[in-house]
């Protein structure tokens, strides 16, 4: 995920455009990354971690709701988000401040970095599969980031700084976008555009999250064959459903009117979340229910027991420009250069405001395994039990949810399948 941030001219206006992969069971999220991980420190270091856990919790459910007003395959990282965010909230004063408190979910931004210190630390340690998780700040060559903001970005989540001369726009994005796919393992690419910056540029912060894991239950490949999924209650496509039964943590939500699986990978800390709706046309009435649940509360309560499961194999790219969402969950007030409040971030005088926040996201499902990878960026302008019975069958052969989670109550990605041929 990238955020640009941006100045404005004092005294004149200034006009600008503000393959398949060879893996057991492939998952690749690429896009914004924000990720909040358990540890046992300190007790100040648990209680903000905690909490950042529990804010990335609360934002992943505000945040879906609003890119699920949309039709179509959903998929991001809501972690990316948070994190970038969380980052740029180390700079933010005044009723700006408040805002990002208030979305986020986050009382003070030193409570978010002390707790992205534990999550980061973690996510970079993770055992038996592939997680990796890092921020970068770039800042305008001749200026310089105010101490505790400087502080607070290297110190707690762990990013270097670099300067560039955002002038030339073209090989900035070059820099940018390099350091982007080099974290990701190439899955994300041109995750910047030499438009989106300029002379006003100040700082750009980018978030990069990278995962790959196999399936604790690989499934046979001899067992994928052609079948439908449908779209509603009348049409279906044509998709590669793979098949397998294995004993799997599962339960049927009455209250949902739908079946939740949990499907673990070789780190069983990690684990894909599906929340399949019982009814063909049943995701929206679904959605609605989830919009007001808790998530973690959810997963609760689920038994091991054998199961007949059916996935369609499906990858999903997705490219976002989160201004509008973010709006709408109440951070509309730092894209505003006459209304954000950015001076704990630079030491020179000069009104900045975020111009941009992007997040590309892909994710890939296959019989082995999952990779999964996420970048985002802000760009910031200046202002100018045992009983016998059949095992349950899950079939996911029309549109779900599905969460990747780290220790159940972590979520590092998060999306909906509506159609996996798109």
């Amino acid at each position: 995920m990238v955020t640009i941030i941006k100045t404005r001219a004092k005294v004149f206006q200034y006009f600008h455009s503000a393959g398949k992969v060879d893996l057991s069971f492939l998952l690749i999220l690429l896009g914004i990354v924000f990720g909040v991980l358990l540890s046992s420190s300190t007790m100040a270091e648990k209680t903000a971690e905690l909490q950042v856990l529990e804010s990335n919790r609360q934002f992943t459910t505000s945040l879906y709701n609003v890119l699920a007003e949309k039709a179509g395959n959903v998929f991001f990282s809501p972690i990316s988000v948070h994190a970038v965010l969380s980052m740029s909230y180390q700079g933010a004063k005044g009723t700006t401040a408040e805002k990002y408190a208030a979305t986020l979910n986050v009382p003070e931004a030193k409570a978010a970095a002390e707790g992205y210190n534990v999550v980061m630390n973690r996510l970079n340690s993770v055992p038996n599969v592939t997680l990796l998780m890092a921020n970068r700040v770039y800042l305008m060559d001749g200026y310089e980031l105010v101490p505790e903001f400087s502080n607070a970005v290297t110190k707690n989540f762990l990013s270097e700084v670099q300067l560039v001369n955002f002038g030339a726009n073209e090989a900035a994005a070059a820099t940018i976008n390099a350091w982007v796919e080099e974290k990701t393992k190439e899955k994300i690419k041109d995750l910047i555009s030499k438009d989106d910056l300029n002379g006003l540029t100040r700082l750009v912060l980018v978030n990069a999250i990278y995962f790959k894991g196999d399936w604790k239950h690989k499934f046979d490949k001899a067992a994928t064959k052609t079948e439908p999924f449908y779209l509603n209650d009348v049409d279906s496509i044509d998709v590669s459903m793979m098949h397998t039964k294995k004993k799997f943590n599962y339960k049927s939500d009455e209250a949902l009117d739908a079946q939740i699986l949990e499907m673990s990978y070789t780190n069983e800390d990690l684990s894909m979340f599906i929340i399949l709706p019982n009814k063909r046309n049943g995701i929206a009435e679904l959605e609605k229910k989830l919009a007001t649940a808790n998530l973690t509360e959810i997963t609760q309560h689920m038994w091991n027991t054998e199961v007949n499961v059916a996935l369609p194999r499906f990858k999903v790219e997705t490219t976002m420009d989160l201004k509008e969402s973010l709006t709408k969950l109440g951070l509309g007030e730092i894209f505003s250069p006459g209304s954000a409040d950015f001076s704990g971030m630079i030491t020179a005088k000069e009104q900045l405001y975020v111009s941009k926040v992007i997040q590309k996201a892909f994710i890939e499902v296959n019989e082995e395994g999952a990779e999964a990878a996420a970048a985002t960026g802000m760009i910031m302008m200046m202002r100018c039990s045992l009983i016998t019975r059949p095992p349950p069958e899950f079939i996911a052969d029309h549109p779900f949810i599905y969460i990747l989670a780290e220790k159940k109550t972590n979520h590092l990605f998060a999306g909906r399948l509506s159609n996996p041929s798109l």
